[in-house]
């Protein structure tokens, strides 16, 4: 597991900055009537005005910048330009950029219009369970502690928790040691040290926590079709507490 030098925490919240930034910047366009590949297209415009690298690209294969995933899609859809948002619908997009050698990686789920009620409480809980789990981060937690937060939280809404994918390390590479599942046991996995940098990720599903791969080798959906909502930041574990970086 990877405990990060001073100078290399400076690139990774520099590259963190940076990447919240383009997420921010992306959400002032989602809206219906627009295409995931035009999400996309944005998104690269705004790496190459920051002198950044997309992380995604060609990662293991993967074709374009970032992932939008639309409603059932839980994480790494692909942007199309016939894939267009409509009134109702909600969109998460994971974006990942290369500063200097190091990684910063974000996402967030919007709502495109007016959306209903029960799909509000999915994104809202989506991002409090990522707030639950970094309030269990300091030196010397074991992550199956925040695993169990953030499922227990999830659980208590009424929703369920991907187990398909996780939570990681980052830094010069974008997925490292250790993994951390938004679920567990506490007391169990592996122990957080101080100097660390994770990413925290909730993705937290309206109906069953099962998942399946689409046809283009990339695309998660729920099983049963129902909505899923995605929320992530990079977090630098210290003594006493984590600090959010993106």
């Amino acid at each position: 597991m990877i405990v990060q030098t001073s100078d290399e925490i400076e690139k990774v919240k520099k590259a963190c900055v940076i990447v919240r930034e383009i997420l921010e910047g992306i959400s002032e366009i989602i809206k219906p009537g627009i295409s995931t590949y035009d999400i996309d297209e944005l998104a690269y415009e705004m790496m190459k005005k920051r002198e950044v690298v997309p992380a995604f690209k060609d990662y293991g294969g993967f074709p374009a910048n970032i992932c939008v995933s639309i409603n059932e899609e839980v994480v790494h859809g692909i942007p199309k330009k016939e894939r267009i948002l409509k009134e109702g619908d909600i969109v998460s997009v994971d974006i990942g950029v290369i500063y200097d050698g190091f990684y910063g990686d974000c996402a967030d789920t919007f709502p495109v219009g007016e959306i209903k009620q029960i799909h509000k409480k999915l994104i809202d809980v989506t991002k409090k369970a990522f707030y639950i789990g970094v309030d269990y981060i300091k030196d010397g937690v074991m992550t199956g502690d925040i695993g169990n937060s953030i499922q227990q939280f999830v659980e208590s809404n009424g929703f369920s928790v991907v187990k398909a994918f996780a939570g990681h390390g980052i830094g010069k590479k974008l997925h490292d040691f250790p993994e951390l599942a938004n679920f567990g046991n506490k007391g169990e996995g592996e122990i957080l040290k101080d100097g660390m940098v994770i990413c925290i990720e909730p993705m937290v599903n309206e109906g069953t926590w099962k998942v399946k791969i689409l046809d283009d080798g990339w695309t998660a959906i729920t099983s049963d079709r129902k909505y899923s909502a995605h929320y992530e930041n990079e977090v630098l574990v210290r003594k006493e507490k984590g600090e959010i970086l993106s």
